[in-house]
């Protein structure tokens, strides 16, 4: 088996709902389950953000009339259905469901005609850029997929090959995320950004508290609670 990862990075104004991610920066998609043949494709996404952030997301990720897949074009002519599996507030739990993805020139498109059928996708959209983690059977060179992918993109899109390696633990970073609920996942992202896991730190609680306008307690309490989750499921999923 081998484990790819692709990065599709979107500028402003390329993109109706990746500039949803730009505009809340704490916004995040991740799928628990992609799936796709010749013809068809299904898969499960959990969306995490700002009340407002969630609003706009689903406004446009729902909208039957454009493409949230297309490399090549905004839009595309492959039916497509939603179903919205939970929502709250600052969350949404979608399933879609897809056909006719031949006319949809998406990653997955491109993956399987390259690989053939057997494929497991993991996907991340956050902060403008389309994170794909794709595991396929057989040796396979990325050199050709790579090419034909960034030779299909429109303007505004480029392309990463993040890595390429023999599969490894798979899927337990988005398990981990999933526990964390919007405000300990804004909250851990801030401090690791900001320097609070660096030995010496560079910003201490109050500081974080301060920059995320929020009391210092409560930031204490969601730092904590966010580290008892991913510190156990580290353990958990390297046993």
């Amino acid at each position: 088996m081998r484990e790819i990862e692709f990065s599709v990075q979107y500028e402003r104004g390329t993109d109706a709902l990746m500039d949803v991610f730009y505009e809340y920066p704490s916004l995040s998609c991740r799928s628990s389950a992609c799936y796709s043949s010749p013809s068809t494709m299904w898969r499960i996404d959990h969306v995490h953000g700002p009340e407002a952030g969630i609003e706009a997301f689903t406004d446009v990720f729902l909208d039957e009339e454009r493409c949230n897949e297309c490399l090549d074009q905004p839009g595309c002519d492959s039916r497509r259905e939603y179903h919205v599996l939970d929502r709250t507030p600052t969350s949404r739990t979608i399933y879609t469901y897809r056909q006719e993805v031949h006319r949809c020139h998406s990653l997955p498109y491109f993956v399987l005609d390259h690989v053939g059928e057997g494929v497991v996708f993991e996907s991340c959209r956050a902060d403008g850029e389309y994170r794909w983690k794709i595991l396929y059977p057989g040796e396979q060179a990325v050199g050709e997929l790579f090419d034909t992918i960034e030779t299909n993109l429109r303007d505004g899109l480029s392309l990463e090959l993040s890595h390429l390696r023999q599969s490894g633990k798979w899927d337990a970073d988005v398990r981990t995320a999933f526990q964390l609920s919007h405000e300990q996942w804004e909250t851990l992202t801030h401090a690791v950004d900001a320097g609070y896991y660096t030995r010496p730190r560079e910003v201490t609680v109050a500081e974080l508290a301060a920059d995320l306008d929020v009391p210092r307690s409560t930031v204490q309490y969601r730092l904590r609670s966010a580290e008892d989750i991913v510190v156990s499921e580290f353990v958990r999923n390297t046993l």
